[in-house]
């Protein structure tokens, strides 16, 4: 026992003064046998972390409660501020996963299930408009003049993230009004395009559809089934669609189009491509089981201002356009790009006469 407590003592004295002073709880184990370092540093600096976060949250929470007595409308925009910003990270968070999913598993974007795919779709939108919002906001006190830029100019700036619900049905409603103005010229250049189809049995079906359109009438799916091997070759396929076409166009699927031809004609490819990945999807998973907003935006991506439309209205309109969009091609995908403006331009119109 002598002889033990000796060989300790000696280890200790290999501990140099200054070690003992930096580290003395290191030395002291050398002695004991013990790790005490636990009982020390790892339980004082994790209380002093929860004594500073739970400081940090009751400040806070005193703060929010000042702001909403003495300034209720800038502590909406600022709650919306922070709430975007939370839901921002929760969907980086799930895209984080899905990618890594997608990593291990070797998938690809098509066979995901309808979810995810539409989560992948939506944050890359949202990323790309929101990014130099985002820059902004880094630098220290800069976040003041993003609240300016969120109250001036919300809709142009910032995402649905960002926005109160009345904003997010007013924004919608705008962007689909911007969006329906080019409907009837859509339509017009089908009908001038319907007119060079060699084929005069479906020139003939293609052309009275698009006249009962032009008309007010809103269509059958079996009307666009009939001629939708016209949209897999010239002049309807997007390969081929001329430079003005392909623009407003663009504009219907909320794509600039100021940029070059080449550009647009591979994004209209591309988008549309993405949209029917995302049909084949959700006739897996069935239109049932879409919750409402689910179904707004299902519908609205796809054309249809669906703000004031209720669930079953959304669903009746959506399982129809899955009706349509399930039994084409990717070669015959164009048919879904201009089935945005066919199968929307009178449903409003449909549902008033019933």
């Amino acid at each position: 026992a002598m002889a033990r407590g000796c060989l300790k003592l000696r280890a200790l004295r290999g501990c140099y003064f200054s070690e003992f002073l930096h580290s003395p709880t290191i030395c002291v184990s050398q002695l004991t046998g013990h790790p005490l370092s636990q009982f020390f540093t790892t339980a004082k600096r994790s209380t002093l972390s929860s004594a500073i976060i739970s400081k940090a949250k009751r400040l806070n929470a005193k703060y929010e409660q000042f702001l909403e007595r003495n300034f209720p409308r800038f502590y909406v925009i600022y709650s919306t501020f922070f709430r975007g910003f939370r839901l921002l990270y929760f969907d980086f968070k799930e895209v984080s996963g899905i990618k890594r999913k997608m990593a291990e598993q070797a998938l690809k974007y098509n066979q995901l299930p309808y979810r995810e795919m539409e989560k992948l779709r939506q944050f890359r939108r949202d990323i790309i408009k929101v990014m130099p919002v985002v820059l902004l906001s880094l630098p220290p006190f800069a976040n003041y003049m993003v609240f300016i830029l969120m109250y001036f100019f919300p809709r142009q700036l910032l995402i649905r993230h960002f926005w109160t619900r009345d904003q997010q049905q007013e924004f919608m409603e705008i962007y689909h009004s911007t969006r329906a103005q080019v409907y009837p010229n859509a339509l017009r250049n089908l009908t001038k395009a319907a007119s060079k189809v060699p084929d005069r049995r479906l020139k003939n079906k293609l052309l009275q559809l698009s006249n009962k359109v032009e008309e007010g009438i809103h269509p059958e799916i079996s009307q666009l089934q009939l001629v939708a091997k016209l949209f897999s070759g010239h002049p309807l396929d997007v390969r081929h669609i001329g430079a003005r076409q392909m623009k407003i166009l663009s504009q219907v699927m909320f794509l600039t189009p100021h940029m070059p031809t080449f550009i647009i004609r591979h994004r209209l490819q591309s988008h549309i491509i993405e949209i029917h990945h995302l049909d084949q999807a959700l006739n897996v998973l069935g239109v049932h089981n879409l919750s409402e907003d689910e179904l707004k935006i299902a519908c609205y991506t796809r054309g249809l201002n669906s703000v004031h439309l209720n669930a079953a209205q959304c669903k009746e309109w959506l399982t129809k356009w899955i009706q349509l969009s399930k039994k084409l091609r990717d070669s015959e995908a164009s048919l879904l790009l201009y089935s945005m403006v066919l199968l929307s331009s009178n449903y409003h119109n449909s549902r008033k006469s019933k």
